[in-house]
């Protein structure tokens, strides 16, 4: 991942998700997987540990899955600071 002013940019060669039209109707999935990105936070949601959801899909690496919450972390992170950043500009306008 690189920094540039305060948005993520993600480079193909750091994901471990991806989308296509052809692959469960475009939704982002695990890359090497048909397991749909969204399942993790909605196993998390639902207070289910990480090592279930893994059991669960063992198609997805430990290293993919928390790869994945570590970019949402950063997306929050870089949303937040964004926020911020509009706030205090509109503050002084």
């Amino acid at each position: 991942m690189t920094r540039t002013t305060e948005k993520v940019i993600l480079t193909i060669n750091d994901s471990v998700i991806h989308s296509r039209k052809d692959t469960m109707s475009g939704m982002p999935v695990f890359k090497g997987t048909r397991v749909v990105v969204k399942n993790l936070f909605d196993y998390l949601a639902s207070g289910y540990s990480l090592d279930v959801f893994l059991d669960d899909f063992p198609s997805v690496s430990r290293e993919q899955a928390v790869r994945a919450l570590e970019m949402a972390k950063e997306a929050l992170e870089n949303y937040a600071y964004e926020r911020i950043g509009e706030s205090q500009q509109q503050s002084l306008s």
